[in-house]
């Protein structure tokens, strides 16, 4: 079982790399190194070195306010097409009881693709739509509110990863629901 909730805590982990490189590889760096809730096994544990934090740290500022930038934000979002992806499969990968069960190159290639995924969602549809309906206005908050969902993401699939699973359930059912509709329309 504790494989099963390992699993929907990668996938949670990596998802919020989609949305901000750092904050899911802090949470699981510092939920390692000071809360004991998850294990890491080499060569992860690195993550864990107070530097790696310290780093973390700064990464997550500077990109905390460079995607609060007009125009910065733009170029932000290219640059982190490569980041997001590679930080989503290090997060899956390295997430607690994972990577003992899943072979390395799957679950880096899950990450990969979940993280890659949420990002080109985010860079591609939602932030232009976005940028088009309010001017550019409306990037601010909706930047803070990627920020405090990828923490709060972060935070339930490393600690609660169960809530995780109900989640994907839930979003499921309602997105066949939808997509049933739309072929009856």
């Amino acid at each position: 079982m504790d494989w099963i909730l390992g699993i929907f805590s990668a996938f949670g982990l990596s998802a919020s790399a989609g949305l901000n490189a750092y904050i899911p590889l802090l949470v699981v760096a510092l939920l390692a190194r000071f809360g004991g809730v998850i294990t890491l096994a080499p060569p992860w544990d690195a993550l864990e070195n107070p530097w790696v934090i310290l780093l973390l740290v700064v990464l997550s500022l500077i990109e905390f306010f460079a995607d609060k930038i007009p125009a910065v934000n733009h170029v932000n979002d290219i640059v982190q097409t490569f980041v997001r992806p590679t930080a989503g499969a290090i997060v899956f990968a390295a997430s607690a009881h994972v990577i003992t069960n899943i072979h390395p190159a799957l679950a880096l290639g899950m990450g990969l693709l979940v993280a890659g995924g949420v990002h080109g969602v985010k860079s591609l549809a939602v932030r232009p739509a976005v940028s088009a309906a309010t001017a550019g206005a409306g990037n601010i908050p909706v930047s803070i509110a990627e920020d405090i969902f990828a923490t709060f993401l972060s935070i339930v699939a490393a600690v609660m990863p169960v809530v995780v699973a109900v989640f994907l359930v839930v979003f499921g059912a309602w997105l066949a629901s939808r997509l049933g509709r739309r072929k009856v329309s």
